[in-house]
């Protein structure tokens, strides 16, 4: 015995007929659902990553070489310090109101300690730091200063020829706008910084 048709499904109306596509606006209201839906998102989500994550950014001048050259780029990541403070060695950047463009340095000195430069010697509360990552230290001195709960002293890693907190003295929390995370050009010295 032969097994019944299934009834066919209604028929849906057809979307979009020509008719319709031929309407003045058409195209226009399409446009705009598909900015809406697609663009809109997708630049909100940018712009929160941007503001909130990490940023991309470029190395200019020579103040933190040999260990950054100029026109590498960076990620700079803003998460960890959302839960943990700035550390002693920390590559950050520096988005201060007085100057025009970003700052890469490296954390010397953290709140509540005093910073002293003795003939390019960095002493911290009266004892020499070790800072392996200097290749020429300078003769440089300065202090000492006690930096306060909130200041932290930065200096290049090329210090004969950086503007850091010698120069503009300590800097505040809240203009360490993140820590580098990734070189990721050139390509042959990518770098993954702890």
């Amino acid at each position: 015995m032969p097994i019944p048709a299934a009834p066919a499904p209604p028929a849906l109306p057809a979307l979009n007929t020509p008719e319709e596509k031929a309407q003045p606006g058409f195209w226009l209201g399409t446009l705009v659902k598909e900015v809406l839906q697609v663009v809109v998102p997708a630049v909100l989500l940018a712009l929160s990553i941007h503001i909130f994550l990490a940023q991309a950014t470029v190395v200019y001048g020579q103040s933190m070489q040999p260990n950054l050259q100029p026109a590498e780029r960076l990620v700079i990541e803003k998460v960890s310090y959302y839960f943990d403070l700035p550390q002693r060695g920390d590559i950050v950047v520096l988005d201060m109101p007085q100057m025009s463009e970003l700052l890469i340095k490296r954390v010397v000195g953290l709140p509540g300690e005093s910073v002293e430069i003795r003939r390019g010697v960095v002493l911290i509360d009266g004892q020499v730091i070790e800072q392996p990552f200097v290749l020429l230290p300078g003769g440089t001195t300065y202090g000492p200063i006690t930096l306060g709960s909130d200041s932290y002293f930065m200096m290049g890693d090329n210090r004969n020829n950086s503007n850091d907190s010698r120069a503009f003295g300590p800097v505040s929390r809240s203009a360490i706008a993140g820590k580098a995370w990734l070189r990721y050009w050139p390509l042959n010295r990518f770098t993954l910084f702890h």
